[in-house]
């Protein structure tokens, strides 16, 4: 925390050091945030470089009253619902002019799911609603506080900590019923 602050106070003198120090400190954390929001690892790289363009575009006036990793994560996850409601808009709209437009499928810089747990994982998490899906991963992968998470969805604490529980619980019961098999 401490050294966030410092890192912000130098950004907001002009420090591209710090600007890098943030971008490598919190990158990793972000994209796994962004992939498991979106599935797709192509749209979270481009989610998390706007973010940071935008981070970046902020420097000089930039305040920080909180945690700087949920202040990021918390832009990253407005992106992925931002970037969500595009793609439901551009899919109604070539719908409608009887087009169907395909996804990019992920590219080869697949490096976010290494391993057959991290997949599996990734999958039990998309099918969770999105709400659930959600607040799981601020929580889990943001370090966000419930209290921010019901902010940004616009519910109580109680009903933002409930879908957090829910969607756990979820999780449980598909990646069990995948072991059974």
């Amino acid at each position: 925390m401490i050294e966030d602050r410092l890192l912000v106070w130098k950004l907001n003198r002009g420090s591209v050091d710090a600007l890098a120090g943030i971008y490598e400190k919190y990158r990793t954390d972000l994209l796994k945030l962004a992939t498991a929001l979106s599935n797709s690892v192509t749209d979270a790289e481009d989610i998390v470089q706007d973010v940071f363009v935008t981070f970046a575009q902020s420097a000089g006036q930039f305040r920080l009253t909180g945690s700087l990793k949920s202040y990021l994560a918390t832009c990253v996850a407005n992106r992925v619902r931002s970037r969500l409601r595009s793609v439901r808009r551009q899919r109604t709209t070539s719908l409608d002019n009887d087009e169907v437009t395909g996804r990019d499928s992920p590219g080869p810089q697949q490096w976010v799911i290494r391993n057959e747990e991290l997949m599996r994982l990734n999958n039990a998490i998309q099918q969770l609603p999105y709400e659930q899906r959600e607040a799981v991963t601020l929580h889990l992968h943001g370090g966000t506080k419930f209290k921010e998470i019901a902010r940004l969805q616009n519910v109580s604490i109680k009903t933002a900590f409930s879908r957090y529980r829910y969607g756990l619980d979820k999780l449980r019961s598909i990646l069990n019923s995948e072991a059974e098999k």
